[in-house]
């Protein structure tokens, strides 16, 4: 009941694209609801590309259902679907459908992934390479096995490029306590929103393939990609180029979801992941492992399949789809630029060019009082900074220290979503803020 500066707390923390008012894409709603309601294939308001989708994924599904289980891997004809697409996005590189699994959302498959390879203790205990700053699922995830993180740090200076010899020093060291075993990549970057060129991704790949690691590339941003010069490239597409010695040896985990790029849908929980060069055995344990939590949401998996099969050209819906998709996409690349533009002019704030996925990471000055200060509250800096920026402004933001930083660095994250005008307000308030911040703790 204590009155605030402000009218509403607007929620800067989370990549939730709906809850922050970008619309559905009107395909996939539409296939989605004639699957969960066949009834609807009756009705003259759905178009006939988006029925002819629905019935064959409902073909798929016990009595004709999405309320059935569905296989542990998920549903056949959407997996050869997922396979189809990533040949396509790959220029033909040739995907089997057995080696992909529908997951809920793309957490489900990394956290699955990681149980099936952390194994000994002491020395020999599973060793986890992890990008600093990372997404905190990672963190949490190696937590939770008791596995070992083993922490690399993307450069700032160089727009958080990834550096091979950074790689190489953390697992030299971590060789010490541990058996690094696994290389986890996020690319576009969460929550950094950098994108690595070819020449980086095959740098990564030669040192997998050198050192026996796993690679674990997390690219659920694939279709977040923003500034001029910048290309997604899978970490299977250029493996596949890289000649048979790497193609046939590097064990490879990719994952996607239907939660960003320009779908959005969060709270369907629909993902897959594609795992290449498994042993047969550890794919039989793998296969087992899933089947404990039964089968993904079989709405998330219709969903799924939308982002895979979508309208092509020919068909009624696509106009419609691509202006929708264009819409979304065009929109967050003006986003990205006005969010990168107004960081950069306040003082103490430096923002590295914002090349991809829908976050901005950046590097906030602290005054020493304000660290003095924290430190008597027993709390990070930036920590105290997000604070008190929700309890001035209504301005929900998250500490850089919750991702990993270099030490003595600062930053904060902070989505893109918002509509453009809300955005601009947001960042306004955030240059208010942070000057006053500077005047109190100068």
């Amino acid at each position: 009941g204590i009155k605030k500066p402000f009218t509403e707390v607007i929620k800067a923390n989370i990549g939730d694209a709906h809850a922050m008012g970008q619309r559905p894409i009107t395909f996939l709603r539409q296939v989605v609801a004639l699957c969960t309601y066949p009834n609807l294939l009756d009705s003259p308001s759905f178009p006939e590309d988006a029925k002819k989708r629905a019935r064959r994924i409902l073909q798929g599904c016990g009595g004709n259902s999405l309320g059935s289980y569905t296989s542990s891997q998920g549903i056949n004809c959407i997996r050869e679907d997922v396979a189809s697409y990533i040949e396509r996005r790959d220029g033909g590189v040739p995907a089997d459908p057995d080696n992909i699994y529908l997951t809920t959302g793309a957490s489900d498959g990394i956290t699955s992934i990681l149980k099936i390879l952390v194994s000994g203790g002491g020395k020999s205990r599973t060793g986890v390479m992890i990008p600093i700053p990372q997404y905190p699922l990672y963190s949490a995830a190696i937590f939770d096995l008791d596995a070992i993180q083993v922490n690399y740090y993307l450069n700032e200076e160089k727009c958080w490029a990834l550096d091979v010899n950074e790689l190489r020093r953390a697992l030299n060291e971590a060789k010490a306590y541990c058996n690094p075993k696994v290389l986890c990549i996020i690319n576009p970057g969460n929550p950094t929103g950098q994108v690595q060129n070819r020449k980086c991704i095959e740098d990564v790949i030669h040192f997998a393939w050198e050192e026996k690691l796993f690679l674990l590339a997390d690219e659920v941003y694939q279709d977040n990609v923003y500034s001029e010069g910048c290309q997604f490239h899978s970490f299977k597409k250029i493996l596949y180029e890289m000649g048979p010695e790497y193609y046939n040896n590097v064990e490879l985990a990719s994952f996607h979801s239907t939660s960003k790029g320009y779908m959005g849908e969060c709270g369907y929980r629909g993902g897959y992941m594609e795992v290449i060069n498994l042993h047969p055995a550890i794919k039989g344990q793998l296969v087992k492992l899933l089947s404990v939590r039964l089968c993904p949401p079989v709405s998330g998996q219709a969903a799924m399949d939308v982002v895979v099969n979508p309208p092509v050209p020919g068909e009624e819906s696509y106009s419609q789809f691509i202006k929708e998709k264009e819409s979304v996409l065009n929109n967050l690349a003006q986003k990205a630029k006005i969010t990168e533009d107004m960081l950069n002019k306040i003082p103490g704030v430096h923002c590295n060019p914002l090349q991809g996925a829908m976050y901005a990471f950046p590097q906030i000055f602290i005054p020493s009082k304000a660290i003095e200060e924290a430190k008597a509250h027993k709390t990070a800096p930036d920590m105290l900074y997000c604070m008190k920026l929700l309890e001035e402004t209504g301005i929900c933001a998250v500490p850089g220290s919750g991702f990993g930083q270099r030490e003595g660095s600062y930053h904060f994250r902070i989505t893109i979503l918002p509509p453009v005008e809300k955005l601009k307000i947001l960042l306004e308030k955030v240059k208010d803020f942070h000057i006053k911040f500077l005047e109190k703790y100068a």
